[in-house]
């Protein structure tokens, strides 16, 4: 049985660290040779083997990404009738003119809103976490002391021989250089907005350098400061069968990694080449999910979307992070 591995940079065992926009891995017969399809390293998380269960792509996972786990099991209760409901409520807000059609600038609109709106209220609950006698910055040493206070109980023998308390202490090693990174007037203190760049740095212009080097670092196995096309398929996928043939999606990320990836052919992803995979110029992330869900729901070609056919791909907007659909119905006020 194939054994997804879960890539370091998201193995974060508490919820202070960024939620990375997953672009939903295609089913192996809908993948093609398109640059779009490969994997980015922004797509993993704390549950990467939920995420891409056997290759394709589980749609809970971004119920449980929106909700929590215990409020996406709320949701699940919900009858399918009362599901679609909620989504065709929702479908009315995204229509923004009241038309009848949902457009692509209109879904592109509210992926930008629901993506904002997840930002602001993770950065707000953790400030207030981090600083609950509400000043205006949060020191490094106040930060590290409620996240990892805990290392200080311990010896070094007992932090070295614990696997899990050797990973804190690699994570705070990491939190300790983003947070400088993050500290633009160097006062070892983050404002508010400092502390979105360090919590959010993907979505963050100053941070993209930061965000590079961890990408590396995770996905390097060897340490010698480039990336495999063997670390590049790790990242995602390990068989723990040697003799078991590699699926589909696979062999088709192998040969993008040549294609698309691998800009000057060397079998290795230097720094300018993993920077242009995670962090391409004028990539809009917003748009190019616009783009998926209406190529997925628009049934008669007219690059717009009416209720029905939205409702028709229920399973789609249901799993698309782009939506925001488990969220808004944990809303119960808005409906």
């Amino acid at each position: 049985m194939p054994v997804f591995r879960l890539s370091f940079l998201f193995f974060i065992l508490l919820s202070i660290f960024f939620l990375s926009h997953a672009i939903p891995k295609p089913d192996d017969d809908q993948i093609d040779d398109s640059d779009d399809t490969l994997h980015s390293p922004l797509d993993h998380d704390s549950d990467g083997d939920k995420h891409f269960e056997g290759g394709h792509h589980n749609k809970q996972y971004d119920h449980e990404a929106f909700l929590g786990e215990d409020e996406a099991k709320s949701f699940d209760q919900l009858p399918p009738e009362e599901s679609k409901r909620r989504l065709g409520l929702i479908v009315d807000r995204i229509d923004e003119d009241k038309d009848g059609f949902v457009t692509l600038s209109e879904l592109k609109r509210w992926i930008e809103y629901t993506q904002r709106r997840y930002i602001d209220e993770d950065v707000g609950r953790m400030w207030k976490m981090h600083n609950p006698d509400g000043n205006k910055t949060i020191s490094w040493e106040a930060y590290r002391e409620n996240v990892y206070g805990f290392l200080d109980t311990m010896n070094k023998e007992e932090i070295e021989n614990d696997e899990h308390n050797m990973s804190f202490k690699r994570l705070q090693k990491r939190d300790r250089r983003r947070w400088g990174v993050a500290d633009l007037d160097l006062d070892d203190q983050l404002t508010r907005e400092e502390f979105t760049a360090f919590l959010h740095p993907e979505d963050h212009p100053t941070m993209k350098d930061i965000v590079l080097t961890e990408t590396i670092e995770d996905i390097d196995s060897d340490n010698d400061g480039k990336i495999s096309v063997d670390e590049y398929i790790a990242d995602m996928y390990r068989n723990s069968e040697p003799n078991d043939e590699e699926p589909e999606w696979v062999k088709s990320e192998r040969e993008g990694f040549s294609k698309f990836r691998d800009l000057n052919g060397d079998g290795f992803l230097d720094r300018e080449e993993v920077r242009a995979w995670i962090v391409p110029k004028d990539f809009d992330h917003a748009e190019s999910e616009a783009k998926h869900l209406v190529f997925e729901a628009d049934n008669d070609g007219d690059e717009k979307l009416t209720k029905d056919e939205v409702l028709q791909k229920y399973d789609v907007f249901v799993g698309s992070q782009a939506t925001d659909f488990g969220e808004a119905l944990a809303r119960h006020d808005e409906f």
